[in-house]
């Protein structure tokens, strides 16, 4: 080569321009990791969790699409976003839309993740200008560089996807979104109305995912390529995904995992030095349109094995709620709700002679109580350490809510106490009455002057995923303190309770008769409206909602509803079921002594247990607390 044809390649490459790069390698040579958001920052290496590669690369496919991620926690979702968002910045200049659940996510994701990335990477800085600078068209929300724009939006916000033409989407935590942006619609189909000018629009939608039934990236993932990362056996090269099936973990320092084909096992160390060869394979690999990817916890570099299946044992002891949790979080799975349907032949088995009115696992009673055009109807609740319960007594007061001798009947029940075989006596600590329907201000005015007894009216709403009781609100016509409870959080944890077989926490016992009198009220009437209704999947907005519903139309709700109102009001107590454990065992010991140094006590007075609590007005989250 001459020294001009050399003098004219070096000039002539200016003009040149740019190689084409796919995502990966883009954030191979010009990504950089801030010391903000990464233990590592400096050069990102894609090779440090491969799997990311693919789902990378699908995005700069001119033939797809739609890519969905649909995967557990610690797997690097976040920064798959910022590669793409900095490759299409750089290589395809084009308007951009970051949906986060809401908008303080969203400003959050801006601050903290979008702009410490566009600081350290050399080729975005000059694109963007000074952030500081009021002309330079950079704010929080909206940053403006050539060729397009980055605008971060809130799903709860409507003003924040108002019409505005976009060719790449990407949304994070999808599942997270809420039903309805405002009075607009679903957020989600709102954001995808606004590609639909670009032939070559990208969308990248990305979640941990929640309930089966409700799930926006569960149901994305079903329409896609359904594709599982697996990775190479080290002893016969045989491709499988990272299963909790095929976990052995005797020793939490050690655990291993079986290879389904040779059955020879290997730790931790060994599959993970596999990841470099592992590859993506699909269950429908002809829907290259939309393709799906799906990977749990346990590929990830960032988590060790023993930790996520110390996760898994501490679930195991916090109930179902943390198994949902650990499920969706390291699993990368929709959670499948368990089978609601209690059949009431199953209940009899948690019935049982008390040998007194309050059975001596009882430390604290609550009431809940449903108004009908001819009754009331009300139910006793006993609770025990780790919110086991007793039913104590169904009660029925017949008469018109409008009468006021009903409500004496009401007052003069209320003011019962109730008896354990040892003498003493125990009252209702507090009492829920439902305000809806026909007689809200005949509640108001039953309810306001015992407020100090701890009596509320209260209003149910079904929407899912509410607290079990929210602050109150004195908004009303008697300015009287009015609760909200989340009747379908209720349901849900009621239902899974009753399943249960071992008495211990959360059990729910029943007392045993053959009489109406000796079975307090729970016959076979009361069973039958405590199973009466079932979770019910319906089609909404374009969205899939659980609602709850009566099994059958002739069946009659009201236990269910009492039993909802008496736990709403166990939750609002927030009773120490601990500390009043140690009183009465204190207090029971106590007894024995005195017996035993012969000082009787005197019969015609029982000892009253007095429960002073006051309810903390604080809202209660949704699930179980033990």
């Amino acid at each position: 080569m001459t020294k001009e044809q050399q003098l004219f390649n070096e000039y002539s490459s200016v003009w040149l321009p740019p190689p084409k790069l796919d995502v990966a390698n883009w954030a191979d040579t010009q990504r950089r990791l801030s010391s903000e958001s990464s233990a590592t920052p400096g050069i990102w290496r894609t090779s440090r969790a491969e799997y990311q590669r693919e789902i990378m690369n699908a995005l700069s496919n001119s033939l797809t699409e739609r890519v969905i991620v649909m995967t557990a926690a610690q797997i690097g979702k976040t920064e798959l976003l910022l590669n793409t968002i900095g490759y299409f910045v750089d290589q395809q200049p084009s308007p951009i839309l970051i949906l986060q659940p809401t908008i303080e996510m969203g400003e959050d994701f801006s601050k903290n993740r979008l702009a410490p990335m566009i600081r350290d990477t050399p080729c975005l800085t000059p694109k963007f200008g000074d952030p500081k600078s009021r002309a330079s068209g950079n704010t929080l929300r909206h940053k403006v560089f050539p060729g397009g724009y980055v605008t971060i939006a809130g799903a709860n916000s409507p003003a924040s996807l108002a019409s505005r033409p976009i060719r790449i989407l990407l949304c994070d935590e999808i599942d997270r979104y809420p039903k309805s942006a405002g009075t607009e619609g679903d957020p989600l189909s709102l954001a995808m109305k606004r590609t639909q000018n670009f032939w070559n629009r990208k969308i990248f939608l990305v979640s941990t995912p929640t309930l089966i039934e409700t799930s926006r990236i569960n149901e994305a993932f079903e329409l896609s390529s359904q594709e599982e990362w697996k990775v190479p056996c080290p002893n016969c090269g045989h491709f499988q995904s990272y299963s909790w099936e095929l976990l052995i973990y005797k020793d939490l320092t050690e655990p291993v995992m079986r290879c389904e084909h040779c059955g020879k096992v290997y730790n931790e160390i060994k599959w993970k030095a596999q990841q470099e060869r592992g590859q993506w394979v699909a269950k429908f690999p002809d829907r290259v349109k939309s393709r799906g990817f799906h990977m749990n916890a346990f590929a990830s570099p960032w988590a060790k094995w023993s930790d996520l299946i110390e996760q898994y044992n501490e679930a195991l002891f916090g109930g179902m709620e943390q198994i949902k949790v650990w499920v969706n979080t390291v699993l990368g799975m929709p959670y499948r709700s368990s089978d609601n349907e209690v059949e009431a032949e199953k209940l009899d088995s948690h019935r049982e002679d008390y040998g007194a009115e309050l059975p001596e696992g009882v430390l604290a009673l609550t009431c809940g109580v449903d108004t009908q055009d001819d009754r009331l109807e009300l139910e006793v609740v006993g609770w025990g350490v780790d919110k086991e319960s007793w039913g104590i007594c169904y009660h029925v007061i017949y008469g018109t809510p409008i009468l006021p001798e009903t409500w004496q009947k009401l007052d003069e029940f209320l003011a019962r106490r109730f008896s354990y075989s040892t003498g003493e006596s125990l009252g209702i600590s507090c009492t829920f009455i439902d305000s809806a329907g026909h007689f809200t201000d005949e509640v108001y005015k039953f309810c306001k002057p015992r407020k100090r007894m701890n009596i509320y009216p209260i209003i149910g709403r079904g929407r899912a995923g509410m607290d079990i009781v929210s602050k109150p609100s004195r908004n009303n016509r008697r300015r009287v303190m009015l609760f909200t409870v989340g009747v379908s959080t209720v349901k849900g944890e009621l239902m899974k309770r009753l399943q249960l077989d071992q008495k211990g926490p959360g059990y729910c016992h029943f007392p045993m008769g053959l009489t109406s009198e000796a079975s307090r009220g729970y016959e076979k009437r009361y069973f039958m409206g405590l199973l009466s209704e079932h979770v019910v999947v319906k089609r909404k907005n374009g969205r899939n909602v659980i609602t709850w519903e009566l099994k059958n139309a002739g069946l009659r709700n009201e236990p269910l509803d009492c039993r909802i109102y008496a736990t709403a009001a166990m939750e609002l107590m927030d009773f120490n079921f601990t500390q009043l454990h140690t009183k009465r065992v204190s207090y029971l010991q106590n007894t024995v002594n005195l017996n035993t140094k012969e000082q009787p006590m005197n019969p015609s007075k029982p000892a009253v247990v007095r429960h002073k609590r006051r309810p903390r007005f604080s809202l209660i989250k949704t699930g179980l607390r033990g």
